[in-house]
């Protein structure tokens, strides 16, 4: 159950990765002030300062945001031999970020960008930095390092590009042969139009504008357009997935073989989105390093977003404030093998009022088998929400003879109700759900055969009609025959 897996998550498998980190590291400075009048010298406000304060900024925020999470850190970057070097090494000491990885220059600065706040507003921001490209001898420190964490095992390897010099083509190119070798998983937070130079990753997330260099156009944040030219960068670039995040719209998954997973952004109160990128990057890399479906994912990464937002500055995410929201969010919504119509009802409501989509679809599921988990688990990738509507017992037993159903209705329910990509089970007693789907109004209808949409029953009732193939070779009615031959031939 989708309960027992999250718990799991974030009680058992988060302290328990290990994630590499690869990119450009940085220290962010804040100073924050207060502005009540404007200067006498010029037309500028006067910020009065207040205090001023340093965390880890680039690779270092996913890193830090990783080590909060409780996972074991691996940092693999470049600094200066510097003040604000040294000041970066005990940020990354506090937060138990190991960093043998870490070469450090005298030819080098270590990259600062310092943010004027007043008031709680980003008023200016002023980036002290001299780019320049690793050389052979540092990739080559860089590749060997990596080597070693992948044969001792690590679980995922994020890459943190923001242009600065550390990940060079060719060091990208073995950092992806490597995860592909030892089979690891691998993210990417671009930077740049040419996307190629990150062939062989599993995941890349870009924000929009991200997206709309890469296909050299301004893009529109709406759904249909992020998906078209993400499935177009898929056509081109080696990915799996493109995790696409939109601000207010939320995240969009787009997949390889063409599907979409859709998720709007919490309702949260912004101050700031310093980060809040690293904080999808870092969430997406372990729920997928956890063996966790990506809609799944999505949902886990969107929360964590939201969380991030309504802090001032770079922050990362911790795992006791992820427990929390689980928790309260569990208590809220409280998940049980079936529900009434009016329960299910007010549970639909909920979901659509925070802007999720709910799938529908409806059946007898009379002696579960593999033709009806792999119906359920395509039905369930097309939205946020996936609802069963379970023929009665006296349903089923009109529809099939009086030998149906072989197990019982609160049996179904629960066998149902057990499943990772099912949100609930509600019984109806009518011939078709028609009746039921009026009532509850969900957004998609999911039909399992060969269907046109137009004779689809309920159709009316809903915003969109799927029709998905069954799994050939797979049949409840021949598996009950198969169970009455070999009862008629002794052979049970």
């Amino acid at each position: 159950m989708i309960n027992a897996t999250i718990n799991q998550f974030l009680t058992k498998q988060l302290p328990n990765l290990k994630i590499a980190v690869i990119g450009d590291v940085m220290v962010d400075r804040y100073v924050f002030g207060d502005v009540s009048r404007i200067s006498p010298e010029a037309p500028v406000p006067v910020n009065r300062v207040v205090k001023m304060k340093e965390v880890l900024g680039g690779a270092g925020n996913v890193a830090s945001n990783l080590s909060n999470l409780d996972c074991t850190v691996y940092l693999g970057a470049i600094a200066g031999n510097d003040d604000h070097g040294r000041l970066l090494q005990q940020l990354l000491e506090t937060d138990k970020i190991d960093t043998t990885g870490l070469l450090t220059s005298d030819d080098r600065s270590t990259i600062t960008k310092m943010r004027i706040l007043g008031d709680r507003q980003q008023m200016m921001r002023l980036d002290f930095e001299t780019i320049t490209d690793l050389t052979a001898h540092e990739e080559q420190k860089l590749s060997t390092w990596l080597e070693n964490l992948c044969k001792a095992g690590i679980d995922g390897i994020v890459v943190s590009d923001y242009g600065k010099g550390v990940c060079t083509p060719t060091l990208l190119k073995k950092i992806f042969s490597l995860a592909k070798q030892y089979g690891v998983q691998t993210i990417v937070d671009p930077k740049g139009s040419d996307w190629s130079k990150y062939n062989g990753a599993t995941c890349i997330t870009p924000n929009v504008k991200e997206l709309s260099e890469c296909v050299g156009r301004k893009l529109e944040n709406d759904d249909a357009t992020i998906v078209e030219a993400a499935k177009s960068v898929l056509a081109n670039v080696d990915l799996e997935y493109i995790v696409a995040t939109r601000s207010a719209k939320g995240i969009t998954v787009i997949a390889k073989d063409g599907r979409t997973w859709h998720n709007p952004a919490t309702q949260q109160e912004v101050f700031d989105v310093s980060g809040a990128g690293d904080t999808v990057v870092s969430m997406m890399m372990t729920s997928l390093a956890s063996g966790l479906s990506m809609r799944l994912a999505l949902h886990i990464a969107n929360g964590a977003a939201g969380i991030v937002v309504s802090k001032v500055g770079t922050y990362p995410i911790h795992r006791s404030e992820l427990l929390d929201l689980w928790h309260s969010y569990k208590h809220s919504v409280q998940s049980k093998p079936l529900y009434t119509k009016e329960e299910m009802k007010q549970l639909i409501a909920q979901w659509q009022n925070k802007g999720e989509t709910v799938v529908f679809t409806n059946g007898c599921f009379d002696i579960l088998h593999r033709g009806h988990i792999t119906y359920l688990q395509e039905a369930a990738q097309l939205g946020d929400h996936l609802i069963i509507g379970l023929n009665s017992d006296a349903s089923v037993r009109r529809l099939k003879g009086e030998t149906r159903p072989i197990v019982r209705e609160e049996d179904r329910a629960a066998l149902l109700s057990a499943l990772r990509c099912i949100d609930g089970v509600v019984l109806f007693e009518e011939d078709t759900p028609a009746e039921l789907l009026a009532y509850l109004r969900p957004n998609t209808l999911v039909k399992g055969g060969d269907y046109k949409i137009e004779d689809i029953i309920g159709r009316e009732s809903v915003d969109h009609v799927e029709v998905l193939s069954f799994k050939e070779g797979y049949s409840t009615s021949d598996i009950v025959g198969k169970i009455a031959t070999m009862a008629k031939e002794g052979k049970l």
